[in-house]
């Protein structure tokens, strides 16, 4: 991953402050793309609920294949399309791309099913749940540490989701499966070294000839405006992870690990505010725990960074941001 060192040591010269400067714009501008991809994932659900009269899986079949088109276009402006079919070849790395690409398409379609009957407010709290789901996932499957903040946060967001069970008297099965789903797919794009446009591109290249065969096979969208909001679901999709990734080589993690609540924070306010679905006290009770662990595990994430900068500046090595 490029990134700029910096000593931070001298005072100032011009010639070290020119970069200073370089590296304050790229921040910048990778806190922009961020705010703007989160911002658009956030809002989706009043693009997805013009969609509620298409079946919930060939909106998710639209989708890969417009992903795919749109992403097959940005690989040719690069000129890196001979790099998918590289990607494409037969092996182990093959393999966990198919597993990532079965991972974000049931994230997808559980996503596109909470919209399309009604339940944005549990599908926001899937996505709220999901930075706790990736700290255990980390713990469970890479033996990661966490601090006590962290397993504080874990267990806070457990007893939410036991609390929203024993209220409405069913688990909030599409919350834990946006969650897992979405953690899992994470957990196996960590251990992937490609990049985020080629990646996402080989996943939805895998699940093209299955979401053409369902389009053939049960295909109901008619109308040029219905298909035209199907089409946009290709760049709806590529857009803002191109942003994201933009953002994610320019900004610190726990800068872009904050950022991402501003997604399900607009969920949850389209689901309140927009489409008035029910908002019990019971979901007040899950949500403020779901909230009160976020902050810990957000203040964890802070307290982290800056106990690694001073070490850094006490070391008197340079300190890296990420860009």
């Amino acid at each position: 991953m490029p990134c700029a060192r910096w000593s931070g040591m001298s005072a100032a010269a011009p010639a070290r402050q020119r970069p200073t400067g370089a590296r304050l714009g790229q921040a910048t501008r990778g806190i922009l793309a961020l705010l703007v991809a989160c911002t658009v994932w956030g809002l989706s659900p009043l693009f997805y609920h013009q969609l509620a009269h298409v079946p919930p899986l060939e909106v998710l079949s639209y989708r890969c294949l417009w992903s795919l088109a749109f992403f097959g276009a940005v690989l040719v402006v690069q000129g890196r399309l001979r790099d998918l079919g590289q990607v494409l070849r037969p092996g182990r790395r093959l393999a966990q791309i198919g597993l990532a690409a079965v991972m974000i398409s049931a994230n997808w379609f559980g996503y596109i099913y909470a919209v399309s009957t009604g339940q944005v407010t549990e599908a926001s709290l899937g996505y709220f749940i999901f930075p706790l789901v990736a700290v255990a996932l980390g713990w469970l499957v890479l033996g990661e540490r966490l601090r006590p903040a962290q397993w504080l946060a874990v267990a806070l967001a457990l007893l939410a989701v036991l609390l929203l069970t024993l209220g409405l008297r069913v688990a909030p099965w599409i919350a834990l499966a946006l969650g897992l789903t979405f953690g899992a797919y994470g957990l196996l794009k960590k251990r992937l070294t490609l990049g985020p446009v080629l990646s996402v591109t080989a996943e939805v290249a895998l699940l093209a000839p299955l979401a053409l065969a369902w389009i053939v096979w049960r295909g109901t969208a008619t109308g040029g405006g219905t298909h035209l909001l199907l089409a946009l679901s290709g760049p709806l999709t590529a857009g803002p992870l191109i942003l994201f990734s933009h953002a994610a080589r320019r900004v610190r993690l726990s800068t872009l690990g904050l950022g991402q609540y501003l997604n399900p924070a607009l969920q949850f306010l389209c689901a309140t505010l927009w489409f008035a679905e029910p908002f019990t006290g019971w979901h007040g009770a899950a949500f403020g725990l779901i909230w009160a662990g976020l902050a810990l595990y957000s203040a964890s994430l802070l307290a982290q960074d800056r106990a690694e900068r001073r070490a850094s500046s006490s070391a008197g090595t340079p300190l890296t941001v990420v860009t």
